[in-house]
This record gives C-alpha cells, structure tokens and sequence, in this order.
C-alpha cells in the first residue's frame, strides 16, 4: 500500500469526482468475481441514482483518494456518497439503505446487511471467500497487481 499510483491534485480530484448528492461511486474489485457479479446484480440505477462503478486495480483518481484514507481494498470496498467513504460492510449496509427491494438478491441482501452488527459480522467471511476464490483462479490481490 506504501507504492501509490499517481497523486492527484484536490483539483484533480473534483473535477474527475463529482458531489452530486444522487450519485453514488462503488471501487472494488472487477477481478474478482463475486464483487463484478454483485455490483452488477445490485439494482440502485432503478432508484434513479447514477452509479459509477469504479475498478479498484485502476489509475482511476477515486482510488488514489481510498488509498490515502488508508483503506485496503483487499479488506473491502469502498462506497463514496455525498464527499463521504464508506467501507466494508459500512458500504454494504449503505448500499442496501440506498437500494431498492424489488429483486430476490436485493431482499437478501437487506436481510442481512440493514443490520449493522450482522453486516459486520458476515463482511469478514466475505473477504476470506472473496481472497480464496482468487487464490483458486490465480489472481493476485489488488496489491500485487
């Protein structure tokens, strides 16, 4: 985490970040294929919310930003709204009071993440799966990429 990618000026950031309250900016990990297929099968455009989805492996200025907030990305994703970041099963849970409850993934994912304590109890077996799964398919972790 020591070796960030290119710095970025606060002007930068703001330019290429917006603070639109509706708009809503999930990083994480377009390797890995449980976190692709989940912000993918989670439905907050429905809401009318612009979500951008932002791959934690890139250049992008949003993920110089996470990593100077100190979060790993290898530990959980990061949800920005409203110029805060939310992360691991925070986001989760942000997501899932942001979302809609029209979906059976969207219903499971409210029973288990609309309660703080549970979503902070599950999130770590998450990551655990997540890592397992790339170890399996023999993908580095965002670190080593």
């Amino acid at each position: 985490m020591d070796d960030l990618p290119v710095t970025y000026t606060s002007a930068q950031l703001s330019e290429s970040i917006s603070d639109d309250p509706e708009d809503i900016w999930v990083v994480y990990d377009q390797e890995c294929p449980f976190c692709s297929r989940y912000v993918l099968l989670y439905q907050l455009r429905e809401q009318g919310r612009r979500v951008h989805l932002i791959d934690a492996r890139s250049d992008h200025p949003l993920v110089a930003a996470v990593r100077l907030q100190k979060l790993d990305l290898n530990e959980g994703m990061v949800v920005r709204w409203r110029g805060q970041f939310h992360y691991g099963s925070e986001a989760m849970h942000l997501l899932v009071l942001l979302g809609s409850n029209r979906s059976g993934f969207n219903r499971l994912n409210q029973a288990i993440f609309s309660k703080p304590a549970l979503a902070r109890a599950v999130y770590p077996w998450l990551v655990r799966g997540r890592k397992l799964t790339l170890r399996l398919l023999g993908r580095k972790l965002i670190e080593d990429a």
